[in-house]
């Protein structure tokens, strides 16, 4: 699914599913927080990756890959064709993932998950990390029934949400353009600056900013 369809999907079918709730239990509909939780759900609600600069590039984009193959293990129950249609490569680069990661395929599905639920959870996830930045400002009452409601509300919201993640590709450019932003945040738009922290060439940095179309101008602090 396109992102903008995914957006369009979020603005029509789940924001009222929240809206819906919040009004239910907090007896009012809290508009930034309906905010945050609708823009975690449109970067990909079941494949969201840690970003950590302070790891090297290099092993920061490895332990994305395992990442990235361990999640959609856990949607395709294991079944390496399966995660190597989802993810748009050679099943043999998965095995080759898999090999890295010392997993045994076999073990792994028998203790995984059902698929939905898995779903379930990452949203319930991004609801209840969001509602957190409010606990001080809402009724205590109010506030662990919506918290309390989360688990029912993800299981609505899963039922709207799209079955095809992102491809690798499509997930390595979007890890790689939230890694070098951050990097460049932290280093105020200096590239040199965050080219060592990441353990790049300053021309190497330049250049895959620029395939990104990140302006590291945009970073600085002035």
């Amino acid at each position: 699914m396109l992102e903008n369809e995914l957006e369009k999907l979020v603005e029509n079918k789940v924001k009222p599913l929240l809206e819906e709730a919040m009004h239910k239990n907090l007896g009012i509909t809290i508009q930034e927080l309906e905010l945050d939780i609708s823009d975690r759900l449109k970067r990909s609600t079941l494949l969201d990756f840690t970003i950590d600069t302070n790891l090297p590039f290099k092993e920061a984009k490895r332990r994305f890959k395992h990442e990235y193959v361990a999640k959609l293990l856990q949607l395709n129950f294991g079944n390496v064709a399966d995660v190597a249609k989802a993810a748009n490569v050679d099943r043999r680069s998965i095995h080759r993932i898999v090999a890295e990661m010392r997993i045994n395929v076999e073990n792994f599905r028998q203790i995984l998950e059902k698929g939905t639920y898995v779903k379930q959870l990452a949203v319930q996830d991004i609801i209840q990390e969001s509602m957190v930045h409010y606990k001080s400002s809402l009724n205590p009452q109010r506030y662990e029934a919506f918290y309390k409601e989360a688990p029912l509300i993800s299981k609505d919201i899963v039922k709207e949400l799209p079955e095809r993640p992102k491809t690798l590709k499509e997930a390595e450019r979007e890890f790689e353009t939230s890694y070098f932003s951050k990097a460049l945040r932290e280093s105020r738009g200096n590239i040199s600056h965050a080219a060592r922290k990441i353990g790049l060439r300053f021309e190497t940095l330049h250049r895959k900013l620029k395939q990104r179309g990140i302006d590291a101008k945009s970073f600085s602090a002035g």
